[in-house]
């Protein structure tokens, strides 16, 4: 579209105060756009002095620089004809400068380094506002909108009928011959109702019924799925007859390396004669997305051998002992094992959550309650976990005669004639025990079936599993806080035991959710925007291939496996799959990815947007590139705060820091910045990055980069990464002092001036 500008600059919230409001109109003047100002942009009558530009000059891109454009969203949005950008002088300028000292008046005179700040933020503002353009949502051809539950217990049967309910068709494919899982084994079900101190007898064979009567679910039990091509909206999935071996079954991953190879003819395809990738099985079913309620299987605990388990009988786990109460042979002496034990140790088994302590109890109350007059139940706990109402169940099991409860180490378990001797250490009794018993039970737990196989085959081209990027322990999770129920593929979300061991109200709730995902995902692809972390983004991710030099860095990068490869091996965008961080865009060397109101040229105009004195060695100019997830929110928060914040930096948002290219640091330090810093997400233990892996992988760009300026005769250190989480921003600006007085050391860019 043609473009009419209108720059509006509020004064208000204090900006007019602290900056010079000629001078900030000026610095727009110098890009070519005449700037109007107003004392509240955000009021009524603020929004009426645009809205009249726009009615009467035709403005069709907007450029407001007041307040941070994380807050007054409504007010500033002026319909999907125009184009907004917004300019932070509020939160990131104004609002930075320190107050005055108690019994100090302030001054008059507007600081030159606060007012240079002001200028080239409203400098940056209007660059991109030049360099965006108006996004056109991808549309699909055809929008398929069954949605696909793998897994017939409680989880598949709970996302299965609420997504009927809200008038979606479903197909069930369990790989049993019946519906209902573990939970058919069950003897009683945890209390779901106030008091919440009795057990209660399960109702899986009225969910399974309910969703047997119900004509928007098709199920098919013997069954599994051998193949799941496409994307969100068109899924291809091809489904067989279970324990049948497939084509498809076990294909095998290919590294960037090898793959070249086998183009070249110097390595055998080791998956020659399957099916590529790239092409949908013409007879497969297509769906919208899919729900993956695959379930559990108890957790190996035979590594813990001072525990006997698969070596002295009578010792079990905790799925082994509900069968065994379930048919009513539930021994009066019983021994509940709720960690490995081991000495100095305080950990669970793996895979517990709370939900381990949970069965204990239960089956602990089952000791008790068939053998009244000589039950005795011990639990031996190092966590005791019973979250919300379940604690008032767990008082209660502590009131119940034959129930003893205390905090040990279990050292040994061993035979002692016809039955078991229980060694434990450091008691609350403050006692060593020896507890003879009928049985012992272990809290094994619940291992997700996506740990050591895929239990989703996905025709991907960085393979048919979720374990490629290694985070999260085996399970198929993607930002387990802040997105629940999603993977790292798109359109695929899980519940129930694949997402967290859990009881069986939170399967159903974890079910209902995934469901709602799952709806939100083939609504979103129905209108060509994005799911989580950006939804609603009308963006997509436009490739130049004409200049693509196929070197696979993008579809290796990725983190959601957004793109695969054509017959030639260039790059093959799935835009429904896209979450829209930008990583390909940073990986790409040759610089032909762009979003329409996101781009390699738009950042880097922006950064030659910041004015670089040469001539003032006080005046040093860092660039920071700020991930807008969460160091961009903790830089907000700083200002609200009414933190200092350093004069010398100029902060660039990017959606992640995986969207940063290299070519913006290094165009940054040939024109003379001093130094640029990268701040984004915590990753690895602390991992937080709403898009996976982007600063993991920005850090390794940048040490990349760091050799570069050391060839130039630069210091690596003038570039650098540092992680905050989103809570941080009271140390922000003290993280981004301390980098800025190392680059003060170093003395300015010996390129500045050229």
């Amino acid at each position: 579209m043609d473009k009419v500008y209108g720059a509006y600059l509020c004064t208000g919230c204090g900006i007019g105060d602290v900056l010079d409001v000629d001078g900030l109109k000026g610095a727009a003047s110098e890009t070519g756009i005449e700037m109007k100002e107003h004392d509240c942009l955000c009021g009524a009558a603020g929004r009426a002095f645009i809205e009249q530009d726009i009615a009467d000059n035709g403005v069709n891109t907007v450029v407001v620089c007041a307040c941070s454009p994380r807050v007054m969203q409504e007010e500033f949005n002026f319909g999907e004809s125009t184009i907004t950008v917004r300019g932070n002088l509020r939160e990131h300028v104004a609002w930075t400068v320190a107050e005055p000292a108690e019994g100090e008046e302030a001054s008059e005179e507007t600081d030159e380094f606060i007012q240079e700040m002001g200028e080239d933020y409203v400098r940056m503002a209007v660059t991109r506002a030049q360099k965006t353009e108006m996004p056109e949502p991808y549309q699909m051809e055809t929008l398929h909108r069954e949605i696909l539950v793998m897994g017939g217990g409680i989880a598949g049967l709970t996302a299965a009928g609420e997504a009927a309910k809200a008038g979606y068709k479903v197909t069930i494919v369990e790989k049993e011959a019946v519906l209902g899982g573990k939970a058919l084994g069950w003897r009683k079900m945890f209390p779901t109702s106030y008091p919440y101190n009795a057990l209660e007898e399960p109702n899986i064979e009225q969910m399974v019924a309910e969703v047997q009567a119900n004509a928007n679910i098709t199920v098919r039990t013997g069954a599994e799925v051998a193949r799941v091509a496409g994307a969100p909206g068109a899924f291809n999935v091809t489904i067989k007859e279970a324990g049948v071996a497939s084509e498809w079954d076990a294909p095998a991953k290919v590294t960037v390396d090898e793959q070249e190879k086998i183009d070249k003819g110097e390595l055998e395809d080791p998956n020659a004669g399957m099916i590529k990738y790239t092409e949908l099985n013409p007879d497969g079913q297509m769906f919208g997305a899919v729900v993956l309620a695959t379930g559990w299987k108890p957790a190996d605990v035979s590594e813990f051998e001072h525990l006997g388990y698969g070596q002295v009988q009578n010792v079990v786990t905790n799925a082994e002992f509900e069968r065994l109460a379930k048919q009513g042979k539930v021994p009066a002496k019983v021994a509940f094992v709720l960690s490995p034990g081991a000495k100095e140790s305080d950990k669970d088994f793996p895979f517990c959550n709370s939900v381990t302590s949970m069965v204990a109890l239960k089956q602990a109350n089952y000791v008790v309650e068939d053998n009244p007059e000589t039950g005795q139940a011990f639990i031996l706990y190092q966590h005791m976990r019973t979250p919300g109402n379940a604690e008032l169940f767990y008082k209660g099991m502590q009131a119940k005669d034959g129930v003893f409860m205390t905090k040990a180490a279990v050292t040994k378990v061993e035979a002692n004639g016809s039955g078991l001797a229980v060694t434990a250490e450091d008691s609350l009794l403050g006692e060593d025990l020896v507890i003879d018993v009928d049985m012992v039970v272990l809290a094994a737990g619940m291992e997700p079936t996506t740990a050591e196989e895929p239990m989703i085959n996905l025709a991907y081209r960085q393979g048919p599993a979720f374990l490629d990027l290694d985070l999260f322990d085996g399970y198929a999770d993607s930002h387990f806080i802040c997105f629940p129920y999603e993977t790292r593929r798109t359109g695929v979300y899980t519940c129930g035991g694949v997402r967290k061991a859990e009881t069986m109200e939170e399967t159903m709730d974890d079910a209902t959710g995934a469901a709602l995902k799952a709806i939100q995902c083939i609504e979103s692809a129905n209108r060509g925007v994005s799911v989580h972390p950006r939804s609603g983004d009308q963006t997509y991710p436009d490739f130049f291939m004409s200049r693509c030099t196929q070197c696979k860095r993008c579809t290796e990068e990725c983190p959601f496996g957004a793109l695969d490869d054509d017959e030639k091996g260039t790059p093959l965008p799935n835009p429904t799959r896209c979450r829209r961080c930008g990583t390909c865009m940073g990986a790409c060397p040759e610089r032909i990815i762009n979003f329409a109101d996101y781009s390699i040229d738009m950042i880097g105009s922006m950064v030659k947007a910041i004015e670089v004195p040469d001539d003032d060695e006080d005046k040093l100019r860092i660039a920071v590139f700020v991930c807008e997830n969460d160091a961009y929110p903790a830089l907000d928060m700083s200002g609200m705060h009414r933190n200092k914040m350093n004069t010398l930096v100029r902060f660039i948002p990017v959606r992640c820091l995986g969207s940063v290219n290299m070519v913006w640091i290094k165009d940054a330090m040939s024109s003379g910045m001093d130094g640029a810093l990268l701040l984004g997400c915590k990753y690895g233990d602390d991992y937080q990055c709403h898009f996976v892996k982007g600063s993991e992988i920005a850090t390794k760009r940048m040490e990349n980069i760091g050799e570069t300026l050391g060839s130039l005769g630069l210091e690596p250190e003038r570039c650098g990464v540092r992680e905050i989480a989103i809570s941080d921003y009271d140390k922000v600006p003290a993280i981004i002092d301390e980098f800025v007085e190392e680059i003060i050391e170093m003395g300015p860019n010996p390129f500045k001036g050229f």
